[in-house]
């Protein structure tokens, strides 16, 4: 008998003898003992891209956040974010502040990192990890023109394993967003290829099922397949085809509305005992809010409306799947 059967026997009968005196209820089925499937009903953890919230300051970013129910902001920190990199010692911990005394949380960045050589990205990741934020997402890598397809991947996989080193010794974690398009990661060989030789809990996978779906069609699962030991964060968004002017371009819609199949992605997740962090992205027009405008040509209920109707969505597909 192996040590985990003996480990497994033991169990039972010890959760059998606790059920026997009223310890912990009985269960008809005795073999769920033995099983070890994940059924979590609760909610995600999910925070807003602030992106879409770039027309308010930290404090009122904070505020909203937390009146509508997230659990925290993903606060864009590069150029014509919410944070700009040059100034990163001083804004990042005033604006961390700012969210948590307004009620909410920062565990997470958006940036435009891309390797160690460059001081401003390492600045930001010290930064980050000072205050306590937990995952930073890069930039998307281009291909280079000098080198070959897989050159280029290989250059990139070092960069990643470089900052994976770095995070280590900081206590954070860099997070790569597969996305459609001709960047890097829009196939997930690409993106499982650059993270292969990083320590997955200082560099990982940002799961992108939008971007999936669009780029992996039918085969999005293999993707996910691929990636899931290395995903510690997600995104959402959802998206439907359309046609414009004669070509077929995906948009974005709200979430639920569109084609990404959320029953099947969150019955995955629970499946393999995976409940990431989440960031919540609103692509589909709200009067500029969406681009990460300064100033929107809507009322700001409208985009909060938007958010907490995407937010109470996600909650819901979570807890029906």
């Amino acid at each position: 008998m192996t040590h985990f059967s003996q480990y497994s026997r033991r169990n039972f009968i010890k959760l059998s003898s606790l059920a026997a005196i009223g310890l912990i209820p009985v269960i008809s089925n005795a073999n769920s003992f033995l099983t070890n499937n994940f059924k979590d009903d609760s909610e995600l953890d999910v925070s807003i891209f602030s992106k879409h919230l770039q027309f308010l300051d930290y404090k009122n970013t904070g505020e909203m956040a937390a009146e509508m129910g997230f659990s925290g902001v993903d606060l864009t920190v590069r150029p014509n974010g919410h944070v700009l990199p040059e100034l990163v010692k001083t804004d990042l911990p005033l604006a961390i502040k700012a969210i948590k005394k307004a009620g909410s949380d920062c565990k997470m960045i958006s940036t435009n990192i891309e390797s160690i050589t460059n001081q401003l990205d390492v600045d930001i990741i010290t930064a980050a990890a000072g205050l306590d934020i937990k995952y930073y997402r890069t930039n998307w890598f281009k291909y280079k023109e000098q080198l070959s397809m897989n050159q280029s991947l290989l250059f990139y996989q070092k960069e990643i394993e470089k900052l994976a080193q770095l995070n280590a010794t900081l206590g954070i974690t860099g997070c790569y967003q597969n996305h459609d398009g001709r960047s890097i990661g829009s196939s997930f060989w690409e993106t499982d290829t650059i993270l292969k030789t990083a320590d997955p809990a200082y560099f990982c996978s940002q799961f992108d099922i939008r971007h999936a779906m669009v780029e992996g069609g039918n085969s999005w699962q293999n993707g996910f397949e691929l990636l899931k030991d290395k995903i510690k964060v997600i995104a959402l968004k959802d998206y439907k085809w359309q046609k414009n002017n004669g070509k077929w371009k995906a948009i974005h819609v709200p979430i639920g509305e569109g084609m990404v199949d959320f029953d099947m992605y969150f019955k995955l997740l629970k499946k393999n005992h995976l409940k990431p962090p989440v960031s919540l992205h609103l692509e589909y027009d709200l009067g500029g809010a969406e681009k990460g405008n300064k100033t929107i040509s809507v009322d700001k209920k409208v985009v909060f409306d938007a958010m907490k109707k995407d937010l109470t969505s996600i909650q819901k597909l979570w807890r029906e799947a």
